[in-house]
């Protein structure tokens, strides 16, 4: 699964993944591969991911948004 952190000032990550959890605004929760299509709004919180390989990575975010279409996972976040 492909994932891409962008924020205003940057790209923050774009690489291969193997699930990711966000921060929604109605609580958080897990993509993994084959996820159905979403687009949802983000909240504060941390922004977890596995990277291919198992290395987690944590991101804090103020705000954003999430899409997920067809194992493409783009987070456009304010941080």
């Amino acid at each position: 699964m492909q994932l891409k952190i962008i924020s205003p000032e940057k790209i923050i990550f774009n690489g291969e993944i193997t699930q990711v959890k966000v921060p929604g605004t109605a609580g958080e929760f897990e993509i993994l591969d084959n996820h159905a299509p979403i687009i949802s709004s983000l909240e504060k919180g941390v922004v977890t991911y596995e990277i291919v390989g198992g290395e987690k990575q944590t991101l804090e975010i103020v705000s954003g948004f999430v899409e997920v279409q067809k194992n493409n996972v783009s987070l456009c976040v304010e941080l």
